[in-house]
């Protein structure tokens, strides 16, 4: 398994990995202590409600989706962003068809398997 990224991540010429559910996504940069991930969710999607050990943030960049974060849950559109404590139990519907970047550290190992996360359904 590769460690890091290439230096320049020209997402024109990548393909976006799907991985069920109306979902997916395309690496923007990682090594052992950081990921960046760009995501495309279709109107519906759903991040189902998980857990994990690693810090997130996230950025939207377009679209609307209602997080549920520790209970609390809040519309976040274009522009937004979300910060998630390592552990706490999340989730995310797509109001509107959209696209977050998702920024992990460390870095998510589960995703450089190649297996998609079972909390956006089967991978196609």
């Amino acid at each position: 398994m590769k460690r890091f990224s290439e230096k320049y991540i020209i997402t024109k010429d990548m393909t976006w990995e799907e991985l069920g559910g109306g979902v997916s996504r395309k690496f923007l940069g990682y090594d052992n202590q950081i990921m960046m991930v760009r995501v495309k969710f279709d109107k519906g999607a759903l991040g189902a409600p998980h857990q994990h050990f690693h810090t997130q943030a996230t950025f939207c960049v377009s679209g609307k989706f209602e997080f549920e974060i520790d209970g609390v849950k809040k519309i976040v559109e274009a522009g937004d962003g979300v910060y998630i404590e390592p552990n706490l139990l999340h989730s995310a519907v797509c109001l509107e068809e959209g696209e977050l970047i998702d920024t992990f550290s460390p870095v998510r190992e589960d995703f450089l398997t190649g297996v998609g996360p079972s909390y956006f359904g089967d991978k196609k």
